[in-house]
């Protein structure tokens, strides 16, 4: 059910009067202003479309190639010419400055914008192709070279924010601006959950080696924004209870708690049907919900049944809780639970110095635990209807920041172009997508926007992006905002 049509229908007469000293003027108002009263309230009637009468979106609109989504999110912004985005043409231009007619005077960061050059640093990395489509893959990643005929590489993703917080805001929300629900809160309104037991969206966090003073992550980007509450995500945490505030007070009971819940959820009961305000029905979710992970988290959690040759493939630091490894690991358990969307955050990315030493501490963070979570749930059988995602906010550039040695270079933001890899959840495998130029600084073939990458995510679940919607303030809401173009070629 809509909450704003919940509390539309949990009105009783008594209560409209009781609490609208104005409120036969108020209905007389709205009638005459065609209802449109309430669009300024936040109120939605939501009449005029037969998928939401009953309050929420009629879902899947077609047979889904994915039941869930597991998103390996690198923040701070992985390097593409030195993992992915091969360009061997630049090494005899090393030092040169970057053509104009490559820029086209698009705008730098205030970090260096005044720099009196932009000289090319090519990756010292070395590359190979990998796979039957032949892949380019540095030797960063020997891991995910052995996967390569399970990923889709799209090379031409472009984003409109050149600073982290907008840029990844923008790929968590879809908007620059906080405020928005976030992709996982989407899910959570549109298919709901398969575990009772379980939240429908979980985050992790993990800190790269790489770069320990890397860019914060505010709890907003798994929020649910104007959505319902019961909608955002649950952070699990590697330190103290996986959950806050999960475990019971010191002296109260099992019994003694579900006795507590009973009672409050009685009382919230009476508010819900005095107030209809959905935040009291979100509490009363919750409270169940919170109940029910008691049981159910640590389980998840414990992974003493996994057999050895499970933390082989996810690498040494997958006993290690809190790391990326030990997250992918995680991610996989919460996946065999029916857990809808999944978020890993690793941080660190953000080399403007010093890259080759820290991005090659990332790589050795990620590489084998990504590789291994693709592998694993294909073993599983969980591949087909997963789909995973990797990659971070935007790009980096060509040119150095800084200084340009024989050994070391940095790189500046770059939204222009950047590289991501999905895989599984209908997505063709072992292909690339887009093309950029001979610098990686301007894509030239295919070129794919955030908002068409979460209309191709949609799409893999089953959801038309243009009919997911939520009214707000008088108007209808979605994830792709009022753009958004399937990438069908990468489909299935």
């Amino acid at each position: 059910m809509n909450p704003f049509l919940e509390t539309q229908l949990l009105l009783t007469r008594r209560h409209f009067f009781s609490l609208a000293s104005w409120g036969v003027g108020t209905a007389a108002l709205t009638s005459l202003l065609n209802n449109d009263l309430a669009a300024g309230t936040g109120l939605s009637t939501e009449l005029e479309s037969s998928s939401v009468k009953s309050g929420l979106p009629e879902l899947p609109h077609f047979a889904p190639k994915a039941k869930r989504v597991i998103y390996l999110f690198q923040s701070g912004a992985p390097a593409q010419m030195d993992l992915f985005d091969y360009k061997p043409r630049l090494i005899e231009r090393r030092g040169q400055q970057l053509p104009e007619s490559v820029r086209k005077g698009q705008r730098l960061t205030g970090m260096t914008a005044n720099q009196e050059t932009l000289p090319l640093a090519p990756s010292v990395f070395k590359f190979s192709q990998q796979g039957q489509a032949g892949a380019w893959i540095s030797d960063l990643m020997p891991h995910t070279r052995k996967i390569a005929d399970e990923l889709c590489f799209i090379k031409s993703m472009h984003t409109e924010a050149i600073n982290h917080d907008p840029a990844i805001t923008f790929f968590q929300t879809g908007a620059q601006i906080a405020g928005r629900p976030s992709i996982g809160a989407w899910l959570s309104y549109g298919l709901g959950s398969e575990n009772q037991d379980l939240p429908t969206f979980v985050s992790m966090i993990s800190q790269g080696t790489g770069k320990q003073d890397s860019q914060p992550l505010y709890d907003r980007l798994w929020g649910s924004g104007f959505l319902p509450t019961k909608y955002q995500g649950v952070k699990f945490r590697s330190v103290g209870d996986p959950v806050l505030y999960l475990s019971n007070p010191p002296g109260l009971g099992s019994d003694a708690r579900r006795r507590f819940l009973d009672d409050l959820s009685k009382l919230n009961q009476l508010k819900l049907k005095d107030f209809g305000d959905p935040e009291i029905s979100t509490r009363i979710t919750q409270y169940e919900m919170a109940y029910r992970m008691q049981s159910s988290v640590p389980g998840l959690m414990d992974l003493e049944g996994e057999p050895d040759k499970t933390f082989e493939l996810y690498g040494p630091s997958a006993r290690k809780p809190g790391t990326f490894a030990a997250n992918c690991l995680l991610a996989r358990r919460l996946a065999e639970r029916g857990v809808r969307f999944i978020q890993l955050f690793h941080r660190g990315w953000d080399q403007h110095s010093k890259l080759p030493q820290q991005i090659a501490g990332q790589a050795l963070d990620t590489d084998q635990a990504s590789a291994a979570l693709v592998q694993d749930l294909k073993e599983r059988g969980l591949l087909e209807d997963t789909l995973v995602i990797w990659g971070g906010e935007f790009g980096r550039t060509i040119y150095c920041q800084g200084k340009l040695t024989s050994d070391d270079y940095g790189r500046d933001h770059h939204p222009r172009c950047f590289t991501i890899w999905m895989a599984g959840g209908g997505i063709k495998p072992g292909m690339t997508y887009g093309e950029t130029d001979d610098y990686s600084y301007n894509i030239v073939n295919d070129p794919v926007h955030i908002h068409d990458l979460h209309a191709t995510i949609l799409h893999c679940l089953g959801i038309d992006h243009t009919r997911l919607t939520f009214k707000f303030q008088g108007r209808h809401f979605r994830l792709t905002d009022v753009h958004g173009k399937i990438v069908k070629p990468i489909l299935v």
